[in-house]
């Protein structure tokens, strides 16, 4: 009997050769055909982009040749794009919607697949959740069509959509004050996208770049898995040390997440960079708008809201449910624990080229290192301390699920419980404003016990005591 594909927090991944294969990239692509058909998009164009991963330029073209035999037409990027870059693309091209072939952050065995909607921003749960249901069980179910043929027909055209992005950030962002300034950045892709793009946007200036891990290597050497946080990002921090940069930039491997490294080979950590960003909007660029923020991010945002006057919002975990947020608050920002970020005049979709960039303009605009930089933004919200553990589980998540939701607990780490959040996840609120929160990934079985609090002893106590809710110690 054939498998149910079943869309995560960001769409479908799984292993290649075992679930991820040719006729299951058909199947999605199928389901995702049929659903644009009954929301009457027949006839128009998608785009289709793919990441360096095994293979993906091929289930790119697979996925092409589904959408044509649907009487859909596709601009096909011609290399391996930024996840960012493809969702603009999408409003460039007044496409439809938009499939992605990328794992994004996941092990180098995985692929993936997502989709995009019009605006290039992630679907909401109930149109993933239809798209589930049209998934044909039977590959011989999917229409399709050699790729040469639609190619020669012009139903499947090549393009690179790189000029018409970067022309696009240059109004959201100075980059000749960034060029001009004569930093001296340490950039990694992870092996992915990102390569050469921070090289290219902020070339002719005096701002020096070196760029590590800037191959086509789809076993991601030097890492878990081309995720930018610890230990992940270890080569780069202690090349920022080697060479005296200023900062460290890093992408995942399909560059629509940040990471981030002061001048000391230092870590900032996901929630700090949100933070920060948030504070470079308010503040230095002067602009107002909604926060949208998922409930594993950080409440500084919060304190930055009341400090500024503006609304913030949380959502569930997934930028399916912050992209639709923010389009309906038009909000100035939105974010995850992940370290993706979105921003108001750019589309609803993690881009980390951007916010890279705007990190670097924050620096330049303050005059400020990244180390003086987080002090500023403790001495306006308070420290605040983060940690997150990632395990594999077995059994039953359903009972893992009832065995938290029966723990009631009165103290985690040593501080007070005041209340329980389980709209996605369990997130127990603690005395200091802090939080732990315990969620199933949507994409892997792994279990995430997140914490924050304002209390950095209590950090280690408080994740030990999340591993104990769930069973796991």
């Amino acid at each position: 009997m054939t498998k149910k594909i079943k869309f995560g927090t960001d769409g479908w991944r799984s292993v290649i050769a075992e679930d991820y294969t040719f006729d299951n990239v058909r199947r999605c692509t199928q389901g995702f055909a049929s659903y644009l058909k009954e929301n009457g998009d027949e006839g128009k164009w998608i785009v289709i982009g793919y990441d360096k991963r095994f293979q993906s330029e091929n289930f790119s073209k697979t996925a092409a040749e589904v959408m044509v035999a649907n009487g859909f037409q596709v601009y096909l990027t011609d290399r391996a794009t930024p996840t960012p870059v493809i969702s603009f693309a999408v409003t460039k091209k007044n496409a439809a919607a938009a499939i992605n072939i990328t794992a994004s952050h996941n092990p180098p065995t995985d692929n993936g697949f997502k989709v995009r909607d019009q605006f290039g921003g992630a679907i909401a749960p109930d149109g993933l959740n239809r798209i589930e249901i049209l998934i044909p069980d039977d590959a011989n179910d999917v229409l399709t069509i050699p790729y040469d043929k639609a190619v020669n027909e012009e139903k499947i055209v090549l393009f690179n959509p790189e000029d018409e992005y970067i022309s696009h950030i240059q109004n959201l962002v100075d980059i000749q004050g960034i060029k001009d300034a004569g930093l001296h950045l340490v950039y990694d892709p992870m092996w992915g996208n990102g390569a050469g793009w921070f090289s290219k946007i902020l070339a002719g200036g005096k701002t020096k770049i070196t760029e590590i891990h800037n191959e086509r290597n789809p076993s991601f050497p030097d890492m878990l898995r081309p995720e930018p946080i610890p230990p992940n990002i270890n080569v780069g921090l202690a090349k920022t040390i080697e060479v005296n940069a200023d900062v460290l930039i890093i992408n995942d491997g399909d560059a629509d997440r940040l990471g981030v490294g002061d001048e000391n080979g230092n870590f900032i950590n996901q929630l700090q960079v949100y933070a920060l960003m948030a504070y470079y909007m308010l503040e230095i660029r002067n602009k107002r708008g909604p926060i949208v923020k998922t409930l594993s991010t950080t409440s500084m945002l919060n304190k930055l809201g009341k400090i500024y006057d503006v609304p913030v919002y949380e959502t569930g975990v997934g930028f399916k449910y912050v992209a639709p947020k923010m389009m309906e608050t038009n909000a100035l920002i939105g974010g995850e624990e992940s370290g993706g970020y979105a921003f108001r005049n750019n589309v609803p979709e993690r881009d980390g080229i951007l916010a890279g960039l705007f990190i670097l303009d924050l620096i330049v605009k303050t005059g400020k290192k990244p180390s003086e930089l987080l002090t500023l933004l403790f001495s306006i919200v308070g420290a605040h301390y983060y940690d997150r553990i990632d395990t594999k589980f077995e059994g039953d998540r359903e009972e893992k699920k009832q065995k938290i939701l029966n723990a009631n607990p009165d103290t985690i780490g040593g501080l007070k419980v005041t209340g329980l959040n389980a709209s996605d996840g369990y997130k127990f609120s603690l005395e200091d404003g802090g939080w732990l929160l315990i969620r199933f990934s949507g994409t892997e079985p792994v279990l995430r016990v997140y914490c924050e609090t304002t209390h950095e002893d209590c950090v280690q106590d408080i994740l030990e005591d999340g591993l104990k809710i769930a069973g796991i110690k």
